[in-house]
């Protein structure tokens, strides 16, 4: 059986068994794909996908289409303009307009011009009817006139001539003239012709192009900066119809002047400009302030350049638009720097504190009114405050405690200007500027039960970064903390008692605080503060915290201020700062006055006052006080005070000892010593140097220090 098998072979070509001598055949299909021809249609495709894709056929097609609709839209708006002036489609659109704003005495008056539109063209239908047999008797007077007046004028150039051919020599002229204006028209009538479509077209393209009648993508790209541009009426209507309010922009499409009516005058505002809009029936001016930062972009300015406040006149935002980049230009020294010579008046005067948006000199009034300012950390919150202080610095009745509870030295140089001055952080600091709060309401309290028509000298009380005061997690030994919110708070208790009565006897107080909350400033302190001030907030609600729900929904927005940006931009609410009407709020750029030169404001302050004044830097323990050791000190240098003045400044130098004192408590102490109270110039006065004699003079046990 092996005899009759047949071998086969296998090709490694194809992998196909064979007989032997037979030739195997490649088939087609074995040929690779990359050799096969592309069809036909296929490269065509390709080619025309190319040809429509590519930039270059976009470009002309955006072209085509651009300057097509310009034609387009050209011949819509000659259209509309004719059909406007023959109808009275205008008016109704005005008075369509008039009502949807409501201002319904506008929409009487259009319905009025309405009315003498339509009569007038009544009367010039009529005057049509009759236009043709008027026309024919014109012609034929016209034509008898003025063959008569040529034969006339030839009968006097025949006589003048001595020719009578020249009598129809004039008629002979006209005709002669009429046959060349006519040869001309008929030379140029074809031309014309030709020519006049192509002309109208080119009107209609014009006026198409004027109004950008194309579709926003059929439009060139816009290769300059709009940044900085002039304000201009039509670029505000742009701004708001393109807000994304929907009542917004189809009212200012229904106007017949295109959204013109809505604006007042736009006035030049220092650094800028402003415009009060009318808004109409149905947008909300809370739905454009929600908008601020689409508006700005919409006026090709940053957010921060564009303020919408709300007037007096319903339904009207009022606009303040900055030029370009001047928000971000230093707006020169303080008053307080340039002016050696100012002098303060806490009663009368105002502080120089900086500029408003328009450029105009903010001032601020502190007379009797309780502060707070309040701001996220390193937005110049203390130079603000410390500004304010050094301009009371220098009128000299002002008595100044300070409490700085940073104590990294911004206020260093109110020592021997304060009469108390603490300055640190910790615990013990709160303790001490807490006492001295304290004192301050013993100082009220003493006033309050003092003659009615009183004049008291005013004591300004200054605490920075009380939100550590609030926060501090130290108890007395009475069991009272000194921190916190509650009525058991010693800090707390202390500032709303001063909030309640102080300003009625000129004890101000004034606080500066980071990062407002519900913890760190509770709202009855923010709510007693008279003048409400923001630097640069992270959210809405701190916002409400610093300045009250009032001032936020009339437009203030210190929330939305550039932190680290906006440095010492501030937004008030006070009745002591000039405020435009209608608003509750207003934005001020603050002299920036840094420590060197604050010092130097601080020594012409103690030039004022005869002299340095002994500073207390801690509230001293009553226990350990010695009363005349303490008079002494706080004479300083000068030879006589007021009684008055010394038991002011005793209080201030120990408030838990002589936070109480009367004039009994003063004359007790000095009686029997030598250095009593005596009258000078109708005033009672105590003597320094009779004072030092018995000090001097006193033996060692009786002294408080002795004691020890």
């Amino acid at each position: 059986m092996t005899d009759n098998v047949v071998p086969l072979f296998k090709d490694p070509t194809t992998g196909t068994y064979t007989l032997p001598g037979d030739t195997p055949e490649t088939p087609a299909a074995a040929a690779p794909d990359a050799v096969r021809p592309v069809r036909r249609w296929k490269r065509t495709a390709r080619g025309l996908r190319a040809a429509v894709t590519s930039e270059r056929t976009r470009t002309a097609a955006r072209l085509v289409a651009r300057h097509g609709l310009y034609v387009l839209g050209g011949t819509r708006l000659t259209a509309k303009r004719a059909w406007d002036g023959r109808t009275g489609s205008r008016y109704e659109r005005m008075i369509r307009a008039a009502e949807a704003a409501g201002n319904f005495e506008e929409a009487k008056e259009w319905e009025d011009r309405l009315t003498r539109f339509r009569s007038a063209r009544h009367h010039r239908r009529m005057d049509l009817l009759k236009a043709p047999q008027d026309a024919v008797k014109s012609a034929a007077y016209g034509t008898g006139l003025t063959i008569g007046g040529l034969l006339l004028l030839g009968i006097v150039l025949a006589i003048a001539n001595k020719d009578a051919s020249w009598i129809i020599a004039p008629i002979n002229a006209v005709i002669e003239a009429i046959a060349a204006i006519v040869h001309v028209a008929t030379v140029v009538w074809g031309p014309a012709v030709t020519v006049g479509p192509w002309l109208a077209l080119l009107a209609l393209w014009s006026v198409g192009r004027q109004r950008q009648t194309a579709p926003q993508w059929a439009l060139p790209a816009q290769q300059r900066d709009d940044a900085g541009a002039p304000i201009t009426p039509s670029i505000v209507v742009t701004a708001l119809r393109d807000l994304g309010i929907a009542p917004l922009r189809g009212a200012i499409k229904e106007m017949g002047d295109a959204g013109a009516a809505m604006l007042g005058p736009i006035r030049i505002a220092g650094c800028g400009v402003e415009v009060d809009v009318t808004l109409p029936s149905g947008v909300s001016t809370a739905e454009v302030q929600g908008r601020r930062r689409k508006l700005a972009e919409n006026l090709a300015r940053h957010e921060h350049e564009v303020f919408i406040t709300l007037p007096t006149a319903a339904r009207t935002v009022r606009l303040w638009i900055a030029d370009s980049g001047a928000l971000d230009e230093p707006i020169g020294p303080s008053p307080l720097v340039t002016d050696e010579t100012m002098t303060a008046n806490y009663r009368t005067g105002k502080a120089p504190w900086g500029q408003d948006l328009r450029g105009d000199a903010a001032t601020l009034s502190l007379y009797q009114r309780h502060l707070l300012i309040t701001g996220l950390s390193n937005q110049g919150k203390t130079a603000a405050l410390r500004a304010l202080a050094l301009w009371l610095a220098l009128d000299k009745t002002v008595e100044l405690r300070i409490a700085d509870l940073k104590g990294v030295g911004d206020w260093a140089m109110f020592d021997g200007l304060a009469t108390t001055l603490i300055q640190g952080p910790t615990d013990d600091h709160v303790i001490a500027a807490t006492e001295m709060v304290e004192g301050m309401v013993a100082e009220m309290e003493r006033r309050i039960q003092m003659p009615p028509g009183t004049v008291f000298t005013p004591l300004v009380g200054i605490v920075d970064e009380a939100q550590v005061a609030f926060m501090c997690p130290a108890v007395g030994d009475d069991k009272r903390p000194y921190g916190g919110s509650k009525a058991t708070s010693r800090y707390f208790m202390a500032v709303r008692k001063i909030h309640n009565q102080g300003r009625a006897v000129d004890v101000i107080l004034e606080e500066g605080t980071q990062d407002p909350t519900d913890q760190n400033l509770p709202k009855l302190v923010r709510e007693g503060a008279h003048t409400r001030i923001s630097l640069a907030l992270g959210t809405e609600s701190q916002a409400r915290m610093a300045l009250g729900d009032k001032a936020v929904d009339g437009g203030a927005a210190p929330h939305l201020l550039r932190q680290g940006l906006d440095k010492g931009t501030v937004v008030v609410a006070s009745d002591g700062i000039t405020i435009p009407a209608g608003q509750a709020s207003i934005t001020v750029r603050t002299h920036y006055i840094d420590t060197d030169t604050a010092a130097v404001i601080a020594d012409r302050a103690k030039a004022l006052r005869n002299g340095v004044i002994t500073t207390a830097h801690t509230v001293a323990d009553a226990d350990a006080s010695d009363p005349l050791a303490d008079i002494l000190t706080v004479f300083g240098t000068e030879p006589r005070v007021l009684t008055q003045e010394v038991l002011k400044r005793l209080a201030a130098l120990n408030g838990k000892a002589y936070g109480r004192w009367s004039f009994i408590d003063l004359k007790r102490v000095l009686d029997g010593t030598g250095a009593e109270p005596y009258k000078s110039d109708g005033r009672m006065v105590i003597s320094r140097d009779r004072l030092a004699r018995v000090l001097a003079n006193r033996p060692d046990d009786g002294s408080a220090s002795a004691a020890e």
